[in-house]
């Protein structure tokens, strides 16, 4: 395509309604390494961002995804290495390909898909190929290294899941590792400077990447390009994959992460010197909580494991598992996973704020979804059913949060003509007070489930309203303010 051509299409394209008003997505990482389903877990747990304030070196050895089992696995000493030769002696990662499309045979797309549209989730993104290289479609450009012409499920799991899932309404979306794929690297990545030299930069790796994108755009029709990590130096990315989706999709979303990092970075790992440095700016960047990674072209940004603090003009997905890996970790146990509440909470206020959230599953090898997972999901869905007037296709209100005079917490989000006030908890008593919060006499209030119009008081700087009888214990409640005041 035409390099002017391909910038006016990006320049003109516009963040679609149905992505801005979806709210909740259900990510999906399944794969090989769902067969050994093992990351450490230390005491109760931590989430990436506390794992790398203990300094990237041990983050990489002591990873808390799963779905980083091959990567761990290399790094020598680490609990992952000890744990595959006590359980598995000589047996190679990629032996689990066997494992994993003997259960493939099992696994009910339909179920998944009911499961989504049971959680209230209006979109899905599936991981069609982590880094350990293993693609989840038997695809028409097969891995070219030696012995791994295979390397692929046995079923075309993006496609049967695509129809499930569009079938009951949902958006369909793909996730893909663009640098990183491990079957081209044998090195293990175990600091900053490794991370940025590892990935494939040759000519038959960008190919290979290429001509995946270009399969899955044309064979899927994916809603979501969900890159990772960031894609290899060489491709302009402008006339070779944006422009050409957005032709192809005008209402089509694209992450941030398609960064292309110089290759010039592939050699830091041999200058020990620089390499250092290198570590040590990393390490204060991530302990900080800072963003190290360049701009590139995006729809939307993907906080991983986090939520900003405050409204975001730009439209952004937080994404997290319901524990602290995204694969299926069975060393997690209920300590590891959000309570109900804590996910409900998170939600609220992601939306408050401008944002969207990718909560994700981590199926066992045969795709079962466990217990856990499926409950946090399924009370989320409940509760949508009652609130999610509050949720779909709101705006940020002009501020985020306020809280109760007990000390609630509570969210905004708008539409309109209404204005929504989300409790985070249920408060005690037949009245509540929230603070800094004028509602005119010409507006009306209700509480969402209740249906009915609550008295209420302002005394110049709060707003006391007379709640409906008894109320039923819930994570979060909500007022619908009729119409939206105007300050």
């Amino acid at each position: 395509m035409d390099k002017s051509e391909a910038t006016r299409i990006i320049k003109n394209h516009q963040l679609p309604a149905w992505f801005d008003g979806a709210k909740l997505g259900i990510f999906i990482h399944w794969g090989l390494f769902s067969v050994p389903a093992y990351a450490y877990v230390e005491g109760e747990g931590k989430d990436i961002n506390q794992m790398t304030k203990m300094g990237l070196e041990y983050y990489f050895a002591h990873n808390p995804y799963a779905e980083w089992y091959l990567n761990t696995l290399r790094i020598d000493g680490s609990p992952t290495q000890a744990y595959h030769q006590e359980n598995y002696g000589t047996k190679s990662y990629e032996d689990f390909a066997n494992d994993f499309n003997d259960a493939l045979a099992g696994w009910d797309p339909a179920g998944w898909a009911d499961l989504f549209q049971a959680a209230g989730a209006r979109y899905a993104v599936l991981v069609t190929k982590h880094h350990d290289g293993f693609t989840l479609w038997p695809s028409d450009f097969p891995n070219p290294n030696p012995g791994k012409e295979n390397y692929h499920a046995t079923r075309d799991v993006p496609g049967e899941l695509a129809e499930a899932v569009r079938a009951r309404g949902l958006r369909f979306g793909t996730y893909y590792s663009g640098k990183l794929d491990w079957s081209f690297t044998p090195g293990p990545i175990h600091d900053a400077a490794t991370m940025l030299a590892n990935g494939s930069i040759g000519r038959e790796y960008i190919d290979y990447a290429n001509n995946h994108w270009h399969e899955l755009i044309n064979k899927y029709e994916p809603d979501i390009l969900w890159n990772d990590i960031g894609y290899p130096v060489g491709v302009d990315l402008t006339t070779e994959i944006f422009a050409p989706y957005y032709q192809k999709h005008p209402d089509g979303v694209i992450n941030d992460r398609f960064i292309q990092i110089p290759r010039a970075a592939s050699s830091l790992e041999r200058h020990k010197f620089i390499s250092k440095i290198v570590n040590g700016i990393a390490n204060r960047v991530v302990a900080s909580g800072g963003d190290p990674h360049p701009k590139v072209h995006h729809d939307f940004t993907t906080p991983e494991y986090k939520v900003y603090p405050d409204i975001r003009p730009q439209k952004w997905e937080s994404n997290r598992g319901v524990g602290f890996s995204f694969g299926y970790n069975k060393m997690e146990d209920e300590k590891q996973y959000l309570s109900l509440e804590a996910l409900i909470h998170l939600f609220v206020d992601i939306v408050s704020k401008n944002g969207n959230l990718l909560l994700n599953v981590g199926p066992m090898v045969g795709g079962t979804i466990l217990d856990i997972q499926r409950d946090r999901l399924l009370g989320l869905g409940k509760w949508l059913s009652v609130n999610g007037e509050a949720i779909y296709n709101t705006k940020p209100w002009d501020r985020p949060a306020t809280v109760t005079a007990d000390g609630l917490q509570v969210r905004f989000t708008t539409t309109e003509s209404c204005l929504y006030a989300i409790l985070l908890g249920t408060p005690a008593g037949d009245k509540v007070t929230i603070k800094n919060f004028p509602v005119p006499d010409a507006s009306s209030i209700e509480m969402l489930g209740a249906d009915t119009p609550l008295d209420r008081y302002f005394d110049g700087r709060a707003t006391t309203i007379s709640l409906p009888g008894s109320i039923e214990p819930s994570p979060a409640i909500t007022f619908k303010i009729d119409p939206s005041p105007s300050y």
